[in-house]
């Protein structure tokens, strides 16, 4: 396969070429050379850039990205990093969970006002000192939600 211009493999991974730009100046991804203005990229950068919006979805910098490519271009990635960004997503996963159930109590609670509302102030308690949301609180609200 010959290779493709920055604008095919713009359209092709679904970024701007700016990012394209970017990842090169980065060392993330290489061209091949341009023809005429254009960039020109070996059709693997697909596979490798696909590669690098899994690890952006995941939550991993750039730089953890780059560490995880061999010097030959080859993934070489450290599966307890990956392990342990899926413990990171896991407890972001149960923060958010208290969240949710923390706005649908504050949608439905009965008290006339929510600052009224002991388990409301208890969130608020929390947030203000930016720390999680109280476990026995999250409890109570998913009680409250039964």
């Amino acid at each position: 396969m010959t290779d493709l211009d920055i604008a095919e493999v713009a359209r092709r991974a679904g970024l701007p070429a700016s990012t394209l730009r970017y990842y090169e100046e980065k060392g993330l991804i290489a061209s091949t050379g341009r023809r005429g203005l254009r960039r020109q990229y070996d059709p693997g950068v697909l596979e490798r850039l696909a590669l690098i919006v899994l690890g952006r979805t995941a939550g991993f910098s750039l730089d953890e990205i780059a560490r995880m490519f061999a010097p030959d271009g080859t993934p070489d990635i450290d599966r307890r990093l990956l392990a342990a960004k899926a413990d990171e997503l896991e407890a972001r996963i149960r923060e958010l969970g208290v969240l949710r159930d923390s706005l649908r109590h504050a949608a439905a609670c009965p008290a006339p006002s929510h600052l009224q509302c002991p388990t409301f102030r208890r969130l608020l308690r929390a947030a203000g000192t930016g720390g999680p949301l109280p476990s026995a609180a999250a409890r109570r609200v998913a009680r409250a939600r039964r």
